[in-house]
Formats: C-alpha cells, structure tokens, sequence
C-alpha cells in the first residue's frame, strides 16, 4: 500500500497495524516454553509483551474516549485492581492461558482500537484517565502517535528477545531488511573495536 495516497488517519492506522504484525510474526515457531521464559533481568518475556500492548491498546483507545471494552472477564484483560495488587499484572501470561489465546486476545484487540479510529475524527478529545491532569486532555490523533511510538519500541525489545532464542532477526518474514553477511565475521570485527578499551 502507497501510504502517500492515503489520509492522515489512513496513514497513522498503516503506521500502527505495522507496528503490531511485527510482535506477534516474532511468536511464529516458538513452543510455550520458549515464549513465556524470562529473557531479561526484569523479566521480559514475548508473550507477555504481547499481553502488554494488548492492554496498553485497551486503555488508550476505550477510557480514554469513554468506551468500554466489551470483555472485561478476559483472563488476559488486566483491570485497575489487578495492576495495582500486582503492577507487573500485564507482563506474563498464567499458564492455563495458551499462546494461541494470547494471539487472539490481541487481534481482538486490534478490532476494537481500530473501531474507535473509525468512528472519531482526529481532532475527536479525549482524556487520559492515569495521566496528570494538567496534560490529560488528548486528540485521537495524538493518541495513535502515542500507540505507535509505545508498539513500535516493545516490537524492538520483541525483535532483541527472538533473535538472542533462536537466531531469527529482521522486518518481515517476506523482507528482513537485513543485509546478506557473515554475521559471525561481523560481530567479531565490532567486537575486536570494543576489545581496544579497556573494561569498565
């Protein structure tokens, strides 16, 4: 799709789903083990950053704007009790939720998110409920900015998490975006460059 002929709305809604199909491509072949262990030091899992944006998704398209999101006894959807008995709530999926269910919670998602895209004007107001209230009033088009720009940086830390599991890296799986190297060779030489400082 020529982005240049869309609309701005049609434009930030390419920007955003192109944010969202890039997390759930870097689940592809991993079993629910690999998807649900701690890659980080604070935990960091790729279903959980799933489940994550998913809220994230919840919250800025539904309150926000006065709509309700219509499965509120979702196991993966998160509510204000939850995330203050446990504030990491929306970070880890239980084990009786399977990853399956974890792809389809977010798709749902998408739905309703893209629903409220369609139904507002850019310029549509809102307020966000968590935020100070000396800067909570917000346009749509302001909150699909911040969507995507939150998406986009949790795609980076899926990308990081995928490629340190199994070695799979890049963009798309039709189009990586990565050159053709021996990335064995390359790494060596950045790490011959490194290895000219002293250690901290």
């Amino acid at each position: 799709m020529d982005t240049h002929l869309l609309d701005a709305k049609g434009a930030l809604q390419h920007y955003l789903q192109g944010a969202r199909d890039p997390i759930l491509w870097k689940l592809d072949g991993l079993g629910e083990r690999d998807l649900r262990l701690p890659r980080t030091p604070t935990g960091t899992n790729l279903l959980g950053i799933v489940r994550h944006v998913a809220n994230v998704e919840i919250g800025y398209f539904g309150p926000t704007f006065g709509r309700e999101w219509p499965d509120p006894d979702h196991p993966l959807f998160v509510t204000d009790e939850q995330a203050d008995a446990d504030p990491q709530a929306d970070w880890w999926v239980p084990a009786e939720v399977s990853a399956a269910e974890v792809i389809d919670f977010y798709r749902a998602v998408w739905a309703f998110s893209d629903a409220t895209i369609a139904d507002l004007d850019l310029d549509a107001r809102g307020a966000v409920p968590w935020w100070p209230p000396d800067h909570r009033d917000v346009s749509l088009a302001r909150i699909i900015v911040h969507v995507i720009s939150d998406t986009t940086r949790h795609g980076g830390h899926a990308d990081i998490l995928r490629e340190a599991i199994d070695g799979a890296a890049g963009l798309r799986p039709e189009s990586t975006n990565l050159p053709d190297l021996d990335w064995a060779s390359y790494t060596a030489r950045l790490t011959a460059v490194a290895e000219q400082f002293p250690p901290d």
